[in-house]
């Protein structure tokens, strides 16, 4: 059994209170930190992002958000990520803060630092019929790209305004379990590698 405790930085793409997704990722980060990680969760709300703008960067520099951002992502190896739908991609939200962490903060710093040698898990709730899963497809497109080794397994759920219980578990056992599994599986799978992958 490895001794080696991978953190993971989780976060929804969404900044309503009572989203869907957030209370989705809440079931992978527990299962995550059953199977030995260490997992903290950021709200992209609290990081308060402008939109990105190539001349306010080259002006000011990161805004303050930003670089927090981008420290939380480099003391972690893990990325668990629950992402709403908003008509059929992934949220300006995301995307934005995607774009910020993908900027360097220093003229030595590594092109896309912050995600080199990640590993990533997605999921998604959406009221519709697909449960996310257009929006899915494009975050593995977009992680993939910036050098994110996103694992296979993903989980859509469908109808989510009615497919949570009180407690916050979801209602079909199935799908609670096949979250369950993605979060314990980027943890094992952190264990096995000793960290990222690069």
């Amino acid at each position: 059994m490895s001794t080696y405790t991978p953190r993971i930085l989780a976060l929804a793409g969404s900044t309503r209170r009572d989203s869907f997704n957030k209370r989705l990722l809440r079931i992978a980060v527990e299962a995550a930190r059953q199977a030995g990680a260490e997992v903290t969760i950021i709200d992209l709300k609290d990081l308060a992002l402008p939109l990105f703008d190539q001349d306010d960067e080259a002006e000011r520099g990161l805004p303050l958000g930003a670089l927090e951002l981008k420290r939380q992502m480099a003391t972690h190896q893990g990325l668990l990520i629950s992402a709403p739908e908003y008509n059929s991609s992934i949220t300006g939200v995301l995307k934005n803060a995607i774009d910020w962490a993908s900027r360097v903060a220093t003229p030595d710093e590594p092109a896309l630092s912050s995600f080199r040698g990640k590993v990533a898990a997605i999921i998604s709730a959406s009221p519709g019929a697909l449960g996310g899963l257009r929006g899915l497809v494009h975050l593995r497109s977009i992680l993939s790209n910036i050098n994110v080794l996103v694992l296979p397994e993903q989980k859509s759920i469908m109808k989510a305004y009615e497919a949570f219980e009180p407690d916050g578990k979801l209602k079909n056992a199935q799908d609670q379990q096949a979250v369950e599994r993605i979060g314990a599986g980027l943890a094992k799978l952190l264990q096995r590698l000793g960290g990222g992958y690069a």
